[in-house]
């Protein structure tokens, strides 16, 4: 099993949301096709990854046994978009044992247990068809590609209702710092905003337009 993520690290990254990181970062996040069936979530782990063969779930029902509390699955359904691998029995299952989320390359099934659970899922839809049982075989703790990313085991997974972020180890505690710094001067806008300040006028958007305006023939 991959090395888990330092307990600094996480409390960090907890602080911090997947859209701020997103306006000084392109590298990293996962289709936004890929989205919470949460309305408001927020997770920080270790990726393990599985890849699962279309119609069969046997592997990830057998990682239940592996897995430990704070992981967060990573699910590569080698594209399928129609039977679902994760569903409410998984959830109870995966709640018991404290795992982070999962985050799915592919469907999902019995969207309200995971909503009345409250257990972070990421998937691109929901879907009544199932895997089985079948012993096909697939990969764990392996690279996958998920959402157009290749995410290795071990990678931290940072993951709220706005995406999925996908961050190298040793990148996390500068991203962590930039993301909280950005934050805090965020705040500071908005009190500039509702004191009546223009908004390009504090971006910087309007002297942007204007320098380019003047250097256009």
């Amino acid at each position: 099993m991959p090395t888990p993520i330092d307990t600094y690290i996480s409390q960090q990254l907890l602080e911090c949301e997947t859209a701020t990181i997103g306006h000084f970062r392109e590298n990293g996040f996962i289709n936004p096709a890929i989205h919470s069936l949460l309305a408001q979530t927020r997770v920080v782990g270790t990726a393990v990854t599985l890849s699962l063969p279309p119609t069969d779930g046997t592997l990830l029902n057998h990682a239940m046994r592996l897995v430990r509390p704070g992981d967060i699955l990573i699910i590569d359904r080698q594209g399928d978009d129609r039977h679902a691998c994760w569903g409410g029995v998984m959830t109870h299952a995966a709640k018991k044992l404290g795992i982070g989320g999962v985050i799915i390359d592919g469907m999902a099934t019995d969207a309200q247990t995971i909503q009345e659970q409250e257990f972070p899922v990421w998937c691109r839809g929901v879907s009544a068809l199932t895997t089985k049982l079948a012993g096909l075989g697939g990969t764990m703790n392996m690279p996958v590609t998920v959402g157009g990313l290749v995410i290795h085991p071990g990678d931290i997974i940072l993951a709220d209702e706005n995406g999925v972020l996908v961050i190298p180890a040793q990148e996390a505690v500068t991203i962590a710092s930039k993301a909280i710094t950005l934050q805090q001067q965020e705040a500071v806008i908005l009190q500039r905003v509702a004191q009546g300040e223009c908004l390009p006028d504090i971006s910087g958007a309007t002297e942007i337009i204007e320098r380019v305006n003047r250097i256009e023939p």
